[in-house]
């Protein structure tokens, strides 16, 4: 199992280097399932394998020039905020069991992993049906920059991201898209920056509720899903990304299904 969760690490990187996102929503279920780690700490280690993997990621992007900082700017602030309480407050806050169904208790780390596999399908339905919602770039063109609209998406994202540890690039790229006029080249660059930021700074929230936490492990499967993200950006040179996004939305949505079953009628 452990040897698999490394192979998974590396994937994490290469789903992000080839499709520009998606790799964090499977961080979570590495940690727990493969690694055996406990819900709550594995979000705050995905924060930081996540935020580090992104600012890679998000460092070549700007290098090709494919990063609007303007717009991460106007993104990042409150999702900045928001994922820092999320971090420092909110989730220490959670009762460690929140209520029973009979004999059985849904304790906090059941929560997490429950509610996480139901974003994991938001993801998962975004990546499926991409190509048919995507918006016509001369529409895109016609809107404003809608600073309103992107603060509050900033704080949303900023809060799901605190809960869950996931970077939200599937909540990102759609709201750069739409409300920046941003191509989509440049969306998902501008989106890594974002990630890499909120992520790690909401790790700082964890570092601040005194969570106990292997930095030797952490280092190492971060290097790992790093090398995850030069290997994906060299395999984008051979592999059709829309189609391996759409493989990928399936296999998401069938481990969103594992996840539940497990947390809940497997449990």
């Amino acid at each position: 199992m452990v040897l698999s969760g490394y192979i998974a690490s590396l994937f994490i990187g290469v789903a992000l280097g080839l499709i520009g996102g998606g790799g964090s929503i499977l961080t979570v279920p590495v940690l727990v399932y493969l690694f055996g780690i406990d819900a709550v700490l594995a979000t705050g280690y995905s924060l930081f394998i996540v935020g580090a993997t992104a600012l890679v990621g998000g460092i070549k992007a700007a290098l090709s020039k494919l990063v609007d900082f303007k717009t991460a700017i106007v993104f990042a602030i409150p999702s900045f905020i928001a994922v820092f309480l999320t971090r420092r407050y909110i989730v220490p806050a959670i009762p460690d069991v929140l209520f029973t169904v009979g004999d059985f208790a849904i304790t906090k780390s059941i929560a997490i992993m429950i509610f996480f596999a139901l974003i994991m399908v938001a993801a998962a339905i975004s990546m499926i049906k991409k190509k048919a919602a995507s918006v016509n770039q001369d529409v895109q063109e016609k809107r404003a920059f809608n600073v309103p609209a992107i603060l509050t998406e900033g704080s949303v994202v900023g809060v799901l991201t605190g809960l869950v540890g996931a970077g939200g690039g599937f909540l990102i790229i759609p709201a750069l898209v739409i409300f920046a006029k941003l191509p989509m080249k440049q969306a998902v660059g501008t989106s890594l920056i974002i990630i890499a930021a909120k992520s790690l700074i909401g790790f700082l929230g964890d570092l601040g509720a005194a969570q106990n936490i292997d930095w030797q492990f952490l280092l190492i499967i971060t290097a790992i899903a790093i090398g995850g993200i030069f290997l994906g950006s060299w395999l984008r040179n051979y592999i059709d990304g829309k189609k391996l996004q759409k493989a990928f939305g399936w296999f998401v949505l069938a481990m969103a299904a594992y996840i539940l079953l497990k947390e809940t009628i497997l449990n």
